[in-house]
């Protein structure tokens, strides 16, 4: 599964201290099959929580997503400030995912490589192999 967000988003999850950890956290939920919304057309809202507290009053992230394969993390916002996304919204999304999810490997490179889009890293475990002698590494 690769994760990415864009270029908007990586300035709102700075200012809202959302880490990648949580944007993950809420992909891995989606895989499982525990959506928020579905609007269809490969559009979904996540709940995200805001650092230290629970999903309820945190933020709504809006993803392009195509399990098992793709996630685009493009819009965010606290359920203080919006309730939620408008129609022309929805369907700007929706046009977004026909062009977005089914982008070949070169094409995904071409987007991050541009800018508009930055790839979500993988945390690694505390628990690594050593490549050189295959031995487990405690970090």
């Amino acid at each position: 599964m690769r994760i990415f967000k864009s270029k908007w988003f990586v300035r709102y999850a700075r200012k809202e201290r959302i880490t990648d950890a949580k944007l993950i956290e809420a992909v891995e939920n989606a895989e499982k099959g525990l959506i928020d919304a579905n609007y269809g057309g490969g559009v979904i809202k996540q709940r995200i929580s805001r650092p230290g507290e629970g999903k309820s009053g945190g933020y709504r992230s809006i993803i392009l997503f195509r399990k098992g394969a793709l996630a685009f993390f493009v819009f965010g916002f606290a359920k203080s400030d919006q309730g939620n996304i408008d129609e022309s919204d929805e369907r700007d999304f929706k046009e977004l995912a026909k062009v977005l999810l089914p982008l070949s490997e070169a094409e995904l490179k071409e987007l991050t490589d541009s800018g508009k889009y930055a790839e979500v890293e993988y945390e690694e475990t505390d628990e690594t192999v050593d490549e050189e002698n295959g031995e487990k590494d405690d970090k």
